[in-house]
């Protein structure tokens, strides 16, 4: 991937529940082009810059089915990744439970079980069809990423008075913030 300047790269504003663009399912890219390949410059900016570890497409108000992560640790190289049209071809019937959080419902974390590995087939940057098994934080993300490209958030997979008791204090902020 060529790197543009970093002045070039852009920011983008991620939208916050309830914003209906986030229940909206994104539609699938039907060529890697130099525009997705800005998109994905963009999305990854915005990601380190908020800081989170994954952003879907209708994070940043984009309906298309791409998202980006970098789960390496602090310490670690940046490991920055796209993957474009995922599909989950399989999981483990093995469950773990992880509190997760989500950059557009800031500070709100809860526990979700999910697989604990999967495998994507997905496309790369360059257009070419690849499968790759992740598990641990990877995995998660994955699940996670792909569910905002089919309008689901993480929220959804809590028991109802959990996800109540997250709306009501999104609903409470949101409210502040613009009182």
């Amino acid at each position: 991937m060529h790197h543009r300047d970093a002045f070039d790269m852009t920011r983008r504003r991620i939208l916050k529940f309830p914003d209906p663009r986030l229940r909206r399912k994104a539609e699938q890219i039907e060529e890697v082009t130099e525009g997705i390949h800005r998109l994905v410059e963009d999305m990854l900016e915005t990601m380190y810059d908020a800081p989170g570890v994954g952003l879907a497409g209708p994070q940043v108000g984009v309906m298309k089915r791409v998202f980006v992560m970098d789960c390496s640790s602090k310490d670690d190289e940046p490991s920055p990744r796209a993957l474009i049209n995922p599909v989950v071809t399989w999981q483990s019937e093995s469950l773990l439970k992880r509190e997760e959080g989500c950059l557009s419902l800031p500070d709100q974390f809860a526990d979700v079980v999910r697989p604990e590995t999967v495998r994507a087939r997905f496309l790369d940057l360059n257009g070419k069809e690849s499968e790759e098994e992740f598990s641990g934080l990877p995995a998660r993300c994955v699940q996670h990423e792909i569910d905002h490209l089919d309008g689901i958030l993480f929220i959804d997979r809590l028991s109802l008075v959990k996800r109540q008791m997250i709306k009501r204090r999104m609903a409470k902020e949101s409210r502040e913030r613009n009182g």
